[in-house]
């Protein structure tokens, strides 16, 4: 099991045909405390860089984008009632989506832990 960064600050973690989406401590740390996510439809089939949620903090809104294409087939439910998660767990329990992934080509553009910790320098 992998994990693969966008220069968005969404993470990946790859499960065979399958990643979890979510973002980065990074991009939870500059938010601020999230107050509302908006998520997408179960299978809802999505382009990478198409936006697939929206979170929403006390300082902004801001759009998660889709690290790879693929097929949203399941969402985390309970950040509607605990949005606050994304900032307690966001690389764990403050998960967003899973998809089923379409190109598993597009993965080799994403950076690891060690170049997407260089970038958040």
């Amino acid at each position: 099991m992998s994990t693969r960064y966008t220069k968005d600050h969404e993470w990946i973690r790859i499960e065979g045909e399958e990643g979890v989406v979510g973002i980065s401590a990074h991009a939870a740390e500059q938010l601020g405390d999230v107050v509302f996510v908006e998520l997408p439809e179960l299978g809802k089939t999505v382009a990478q860089g198409d936006e697939l949620a929206v979170v929403e903090s006390v300082k902004a809104a801001s759009e998660v984008y889709a690290p790879v294409s693929g097929e949203v087939i399941a969402v985390n439910n309970a950040l509607e009632d605990e949005p606050a998660r994304v900032n307690e767990s966001p690389d764990a329990e403050g998960w967003f989506v899973k998809i089923r992934i379409t190109d598993v080509g597009q993965l080799d553009g994403l950076m690891d832990d060690v170049a997407y910790a260089d970038y958040t320098k």
